[in-house]
Formats: C-alpha cells, structure tokens, sequence
C-alpha cells in the first residue's frame, strides 16, 4: 500500500472521497507561465477566455435526470489537450441537485472528495448531495465533476480484475534480489497496462488540465467565482484552480490539505510519519480495551504485535474465504484503510483479532474497501486515475530500487511500523510511460478572496503541517484546526468546525486567526 493515495474511508459510514495509493500525489501544478498558455488563465487579472476556447466557455448543458432520484446528469465537452484547443475533445461527467431554497439561492457549490481518482459524482450523489448541512444545501446547487481520467470522465484502465488482485497482494517489504524484481516488475507491469489501454489520455489528466475544466463547467453554470469544497488531493485540485484564476475564485474550502512545495519523496516521508502518528493514537486507544488483539501493554508493545503479525503473513498467509488468502501487503492494507476515521476502529480490533486467529476475511473486506473492489472481482478506476495523475504531477519519488534502498532507514525511523512498505510503494511512478508535467512549488494566488484552509492535527494522510504550509502560502488564507483524529474535518461530528465552514460558506466569514475546534 501506498500512503500518498488521498482517501476518506467509507468504511463508517459516508461514500468513499479518496486516498492515495500507487502514486506520488500531493505535488506541484506546473509554473503559472507553463500554465497560461492555452489563453485559459486570467493571470492575475479576470480576463476573458481565449478566442479558441470560447466555444467551451459558452456551451448549454443538456440535463438529465440520474439514476439517483433528484439529482440531475450532463456532460460537459473540453479540450483533451489546452494546447491545441482545436484538437480531440473529452466529455466529463456532471451532476447536480437544485438549491432547496431557490430563492435564496447563492450559486454553485462545486465539490471534489480527494483522490486523485474519486468520483466527484458519487460523492456528490451519495452524499454531498443528500449529507451536506441543510442550510448549505438549500442555498447551494451542490454539483460535481468526474475530473479527466475519473470514472465517467474518459476513465483511465489499466489491468483486468484477475491482473489487479495480483498487484495488490505483491509483497511491499521486498527481501532479497528476487522479490525486488517482482516488486519493480509489478509497477512496470501496471504502467505498460495503464499505456497500452489508455495511452493517448495519459498526458493529459494532470491537476492542471483538471483545474481548467473547473472554470469552464463554473462560467457554464452561469457562475461569476467558483465556489468549492475539496477535501484531500482535492485541497490540491482547489489551490491550483486559484492560482490559475485567482480573480475568478470565491470561497474555497480545502479541507484535509496537502502542501504543493514538497518533492514526491518527501510528501511520501511526510505521509509514513502521518499514518506512524495515527496508529499510535489507534494503539493507544486499543490497548485500553479488553478485547485489543495487540495486548493491553504499551502502544510501544502494539507496534511490536502488529509488526510480528505482518512479518508472519509474509511468508503464511491466513485463508479468506472464497478462494482469496490475506497476506501481507492486504493486511497492511485493511490495517491503514482504518485509519481514515476513528469511527473504524472498533471494526478494525475485530478484523485483526479474527486474521490473527485465522479468519482473513474482515481485514481483506477493508482492504477491499480502499481499493474499491467488487464482490465479483472488479475494481473502480480510481487505482489506475490515481497513478496517472499523481504521476503527471510531481517528478518520481525515486527511479529505481538502489535509491529506495538507500531511503528504506530513514521511512523506517519516521515509522517502524509502516515504513518499509511506505518506501517501497513510492517506486512506483518510476516506470510511469508519460513524463510528469508538474513540480513542487508555493501557492500564492495573489488577488484570490479569502481561501478557509482546514487541517486536523493527528490526520493519518494529509498531516497537521501541511495545512499549516498551504495556509501561510496563500495570500488570502486562513488555517482553521480541528484537534481530532482521522482524515479531514468538515461533516466528521465536529460541531465547532461544520459551524466555521457554513458560515465561510454562507455569509463569507472567515474564522478568527488560530481558531482551533475539537
């Protein structure tokens, strides 16, 4: 498992935002030059689009109604390419559900649950849409957008169902010249699948080509500033669409942020130190309970458990049930998908308790649960959209086995527990077949309305100082603190964090400076 795959768990309860896994997520736009180009930036200044892109600008959208009763479908055409706006088009998935209270209607609220590869749709669908704080949801049309690459926005694919389930049990902690091989030649494996079924598309699905989508589908819907909410990689998402159009963002939430300065490999090192934090705060909470499968000592102690427990599974795996065993890399898997929300927690001292005695089934339904696999064997898209722009938007972590060797001790020191694997799983984008378009960069978005970025300071996938960085960033930010476990903060049963961003949302108010919620 990869740490750097932005995920909020549904595990709980809610639809699945994203997380991060194969991919180096987190990473820089390309420079604001690069990035004005195509004529689709306002550069500081709300300028109109480019004459070449003024037919996406003014184009009608022809709703529908959904499968999902009361919410509303359409597809929204963009260039594949901004550079050549003349060129191929795509058609992006779009839905919507009305204001409840049009009259008081403000607009737009566009939102992205993270990933990258989570469908804004589903989310949206599932339960932005129907779980979003009443007074938002009757001032706001709540809508989404499948971002490029994304389930139904021209999905990137990559491997079969049969081919996935191999590349998710591969081991992570290689030992020895064979098993390194077999780990390279799984990533290599992945990126000549993800080429041969979806080359001609994996250029172009780099947060800033999913950025300029956002501004045309915002001046579609008749709106004059973007307002939005991202949660995750989709704090990166909001934060390059306000550098690109600053003067055309409004209120932006980003929720869960990621730090757009960092190079891959230390978002990877920031990300092991995250996920070590988070199940100290788990251990530390097992260990109190009777039924702890990691004992009832320190959470020192616990680590030490679960680490004899991965390192048994690496060379035993434990049945699952219906033809599927639960070795290591699946378990590691189950373990850090709990650790999106501590609402899961009491599912995940079940599942380890019944792995270590021989049932793998309730850990592998979590691992599942991450890689959004179907009971009959399938997987979403979200994999592969994770890796293709993850991979676009930051230079690999490292290019090959000698460098992740040489980083193994110091992931280990940010994690006993998870480290090896942390490193390991950053190889990853090393074999990648399109070049990365972006790098690690500030975000200042001069000229941008005030921007409520949301931290949570034991986050598992997005740490606490990251937040603080995007925060002091942009030019126009303000950091609001949620003192809490789990990923992201907003609709998580904070009453103090869901009032500071409804009223951000509602009337505009941003929270007093340090303003810190539990």
């Amino acid at each position: 498992m990869d740490p750097r795959r932005m995920f909020r768990s549904s595990v709980p309860a809610v639809a699945a935002a994203a997380l991060l896994v194969s991919g180096c997520t987190g990473g820089g736009a390309a420079s604001s030059a690069s990035a004005s180009t195509s004529g689709g930036s306002d550069s500081g200044r709300a300028a109109e689009p480019a004459a070449a892109l003024r037919p996406f600008y003014g184009q009608k959208l022809a709703w529908r109604g959904c499968e999902s009763a009361g919410f509303q479908c359409a597809s929204l055409t963009v260039p594949l390419d901004y550079g050549e706006p003349g060129g191929r088009t795509i058609r992006l998935a779009v839905a919507r559900k009305k204001a409840t209270t049009p009259a008081k209607r403000l607009g737009s609220l566009l939102v992205n649950p993270g990933g990258p590869g989570g469908s804004a749709v589903g989310y949206l669908q599932l339960y932005a849409g129907v779980g979003y704080p009443a007074p938002v949801r009757a001032r706001y049309d709540m809508v989404a957008v499948d971002p490029r690459g994304v389930a139904g926005s021209e999905p990137v694919e990559c491997l079969s169902g049969k081919e996935m389930d191999e590349y998710t049990q591969i081991d992570q902690t290689p030992d020895g010249a064979a098993e390194t091989t077999r780990l390279a030649g799984s990533f290599k494996g992945f990126a000549q699948g993800c080429e041969k079924r979806s080359g001609k598309v994996l250029p172009y699905v780099s947060t800033v080509d999913a950025a300029r989508d956002m501004d045309v589908l915002r001046a579609v819907l008749g709106d004059e500033k973007l307002t939005y909410v991202g949660a995750s990689y989709g704090t990166f998402l909001g934060a390059t669409y306000a550098e690109l159009f600053p003067r055309r963002t409004g209120r932006l939430v980003l929720d869960g942020a990621l730090d757009p300065s960092l190079p891959a490999r230390q978002v990877n090192l920031d990300q092991t130190a995250g996920f070590e934090t988070a199940f100290r705060s788990f251990a530390a909470d097992c260990v109190k309970e009777r039924d702890c499968p990691l004992g009832t000592g320190s959470t020192a102690a616990a680590a030490d458990r679960l680490k004899e427990f991965f390192a048994g599974l690496d060379s035993r795996p434990v049945d699952a049930g219906e033809g599927r065993e639960l070795g290591e890399a699946l378990a590691t898997t189950g373990v850090l998908t709990a650790m999106y929300d501590e609402g899961a927690w009491p599912q995940l001292r079940e599942a380890l308790t019944a792995a270590m005695n021989g049932e793998g089934a309730p850990l592998l339904a979590l691992a599942d649960t991450y890689y959004e696999r179907e009971g009959d064997g399938s997987y979403s898209n979200l994999m592969y959209a994770n890796a293709a722009v993850n991979c676009l938007d930051l230079p690999a972590a490292f290019s090959g086995p000698k460098e992740v060797e040489a980083a193994v001790p110091e992931f280990e020191r940010a994690s006993p527990v998870f480290g090896r694997g942390f490193a390991w799983a950053a190889m990853n984008c090393a074999y990648w077949p399109a070049a990365a378009t972006g790098k690690p960069h500030r975000i200042v978005a001069r000229g941008a309305a005030p921007i409520l970025v949301v931290g949570t300071t034991r986050d598992p996938a997005t740490p606490y100082k990251w937040a603080r960085a995007l925060a002091g960033q942009l030019s126009s930010g303000t950091l609001l603190t949620y003192d809490g476990d789990g990923h992201t903060a907003y609709g998580r049963g904070s009453d103090c964090i869901d009032a500071a961003i409804n009223a951000y949302l509602l009337e505009g108010e941003v929270p007093p400076k340090g303003e810190r919620c539990r």
